[in-house]
Parts: C-alpha cells; structure tokens; sequence
C-alpha cells in the first residue's frame, strides 16, 4: 500500500497545507470554468433549465468513487485508512435543508460563493458575508445546540455497511444511477427550456 501519502509520511504538515491551497486554487478555477461563480447559472438548476450543476458534480462524483474503489482494488489504497466520519443523522438532515434552502434563496453555496466573491460578483461577496455572519452565529449558539449536534450518532458508516453489500455492487448501482440521472437530465432540460 503506497497510499494515502500523508498517512505514510510521504509529506509532511507544510506540503499538506501548500497541496491543499494548490487543489482550492484548481477546484475554484474549474468551478468557475463550469460557469458556478454565477447564480443565474447555479439557480437554473431548480428551474430546470439547466442541469449543469447536477451532471458536473454527479460526475466528480463518480470520478471519485471509481478512483478509489479501482485504486483499493489493485493495493494502491488501504480503505480502512480512509478516514469516515460518524453520521449525525437528525441535525445532518436539518443541516442539508438549510443548506438547501440557502442555496435556492441566495443562488450559491458555499464554495460556489468564494468563487463569485473571487472573480468580483457582489451577489457572491454578499453571500460569502452572511455564510460568515452564520459561522459566527453558530459558533456562539453552539452550547446551545451541542445536544442537538451530537445526537443520533449512528457512527462511521458507508451505504456498503448500511445496506450490507458489497463495495463493488454500491459502486455499480451508483454508476447506474449516474448514467440514467444524465439521460433524465437531458430530457427535462429540453423540456422545461422550451417553456
């Protein structure tokens, strides 16, 4: 097993944190290539006009799961190193809704907003401004909410488990998924941009 490569000393803290700013830097400039620093882009997505937004993160998505589950296979990566955090489910459901919602409201999600805020739309700076007002606001709320935080704590878990089957039939029926979601996103597209 050669990697991960932190994990075996490869690199150490400062490498780490100059690839980290190199990757945010790369996965700005291609989340901005992809047209996400606009909201009229990103809210096109709930009018279903454009499904751009679904079909490019779906598709890293994929890019991912294949990569690691192909790099596991042949010993180029220990998944049990690969670190899973414990799933919360109540308050990640709340969390997701509000992150939802957010991103229908205000047309950005975090990172998206960084990258309006970065090529000068002040719709994303504004964004960017409230997403730190509630980081702030949580932050001082957290005693009060640390109850709800921590609950329903169900663990590391990964569908594989959840679901008890094999990794390779998770990662087939999500590639099935992702095959039939593209060829659906395409007829409601040009359905709903016709209208």
């Amino acid at each position: 097993m050669i990697a991960p490569f932190f994990k075996y000393g490869l690199f150490g803290d400062e490498a780490s944190l100059i690839l980290a700013f190199l990757v945010g830097i790369g996965f700005g400039f291609f989340l901005e290539r992809a047209g996400f620093g606009s909201a009229r882009k990103l809210t096109a997505q709930f009018y279903l006009t454009d499904l751009t937004v679904f079909k490019v993160m779906f598709t890293a998505i994929i890019t991912a799961l294949l990569g690691i589950f192909y790099l596991s296979w042949i010993g180029w990566v220990d998944l049990s190193l690969v670190y899973v955090p414990n799933t919360y489910l109540a308050p990640q459901i709340l969390g997701g809704l509000l992150l939802g919602f957010g991103f229908i409201v205000g047309g950005y999600c975090p990172g998206t907003s960084v990258v309006g805020t970065a090529t000068g739309r002040f719709d994303g700076f504004i964004f960017l401004l409230g997403l730190m007002a509630g980081i702030f606001a949580f932050g001082e709320a957290y005693p009060l909410l640390e109850g709800f935080v921590n609950s329903t704590d169900l663990g590391p878990i990964t569908l594989p488990e959840a679901l008890h089957v094999s990794y390779g039939l998770v990662v087939f029926a999500v590639v099935a998924l992702a095959v039939v979601g593209f060829w659906g996103a395409g007829i409601v597209e040009r359905r709903f941009a016709a209208r």
